[in-house]
């Protein structure tokens, strides 16, 4: 019998909520497939401040590195806030950890159900079959570049007064875009539509231009796959008038950030997207939404993108992918059923199809059973 570990890190806000109700449908699943997981929870973010002084304590990047997987609920909230540069804030744990475990590609697959294509702020016959997958460079560019704060700059200030001047350093090697642009062809050989876009802002940014250049030798090795370049503000417009033509789309991080979450609300809800981000080291997946601390504790999260990224972690962290199409096909009966969270549901779902957070996760992992 196979066995995994898996670094657990619950996180704040709805983090612990759709943790657990993600574990009771990975229990489902291991039990059914004939393996077992071991499940170890940790500190990060606000949790990891309050409790530690820092954002990731040393315990847990060293169960991360230990570990098979890392699954990750969310980060962040209120309390945290602060625009002090010296004060550690909760997405520091984050940004810190995939630096640490080396991993540089984020895989976000944004599928539009058949049973919530009404739930998209699109028209239904935009967003029916769209399923694309975002790959998005994860450890260098403005997140990582080197920062600058004058905080009596002079001329920086009204009127040429003294004033407060910084800079983000937006900085890309060739060797960090050839590694994930590679993936993204890698990825796409073996969809049935074999596309790659590559986006950019390559008519103003000489970090784009690089890419480009880059994205462009890379795509002559692959003449299987069909390729093509987007400015960025394009893609913007793009994913809200003709999301269907997208199948592979590689960018980088800031980018791929912003993007991403915009692609999520064709797919009906931030609630429904689900990621995985790869490299060097222990792989770590994720939901792509936040720690939602207005409705914290109230057992109304949507867990399914915490549930889809159990499934993105048994295909790509695991080594299981019948268990991975089997989870992705319980949330599928799930919602083809009339399954809802408040986040998913409208005026047409009768009142005992909403459920909450950890009843959705009992509902998914019956479809286990």
């Amino acid at each position: 019998m196979a066995a995994y570990t898996v670094c657990c890190l619950p996180g704040d806000g709805i983090g612990p909520e759709i943790m657990a109700a993600s574990r009771v449908v990975l229990d489902a699943v291991a039990e059914r497939f004939g393996f077992t997981v071991d499940c170890e929870d940790h500190l990060i973010g606000g949790a990891a401040i309050d409790a530690c002084g820092c954002a990731l304590p040393d315990a847990t990047l060293e169960a991360a590195r230990a570990a098979d997987s890392v699954l990750l609920a969310s980060v962040g909230g209120p309390r945290w806030d602060t625009t002090d540069p010296a004060a550690p804030r909760p997405e520091q744990g984050l940004l810190a950890i995939r630096k640490a475990l080396g991993l540089y590609c984020n895989l976000r697959p944004v599928h539009v159900f058949d049973a919530l294509v009404d739930a998209s702020s699109l028209k239904p016959e935009l967003v029916r079959g769209v399923d694309m997958l975002i790959v998005r460079e994860l450890t260098g560019g403005l997140y990582f570049g080197a920062r600058e704060r004058i905080d009596d700059a002079p001329g920086a200030g009204v009127g040429g007064e003294p004033g407060v001047w910084c800079s983000d350093a937006l900085e890309y090697g060739e060797g960090e875009i050839e590694r994930v642009v590679r993936y993204a062809f890698e990825a796409a050989a073996g969809r049935p539509r074999a596309t790659v876009c590559s986006v950019d802002k390559a008519n103003v940014l000489g970090t784009s231009k690089l890419w480009r250049d880059v994205a462009h030798r890379v795509a002559a090795e692959y003449p299987q796959v069909a390729f093509s370049d987007m400015l960025v503000d394009n893609c913007a417009m793009q994913l809200v008038a003709r999301p269907a033509q997208f199948d592979v789309v590689v960018t980088e991080n800031t980018f791929g950030d912003i993007l991403s979450d915009e692609a999520s609300m064709v797919a009906g809800s931030l609630g429904m997207l689900a990621s995985a981000s790869l490299g060097d080291g222990t792989p770590l997946f994720e939901p792509s939404h936040g720690s939602a601390p207005d409705i914290a504790g109230k057992d109304v999260a949507n867990p399914l993108a915490q549930i889809l990224s159990v499934a993105l972690m048994l295909r790509h962290g695991l080594g299981q992918p019948a268990a991975a199409d089997a989870v992705e096909a319980a949330v599928e009966r799930a919602l083809d059923d009339g399954w809802r969270t408040a986040d998913i549901a409208d005026d047409a779902t009768p009142a005992d199809r909403v459920l909450g957070c950890a009843a959705m996760g009992k509902r998914v992992a019956a479809y286990l059973a």
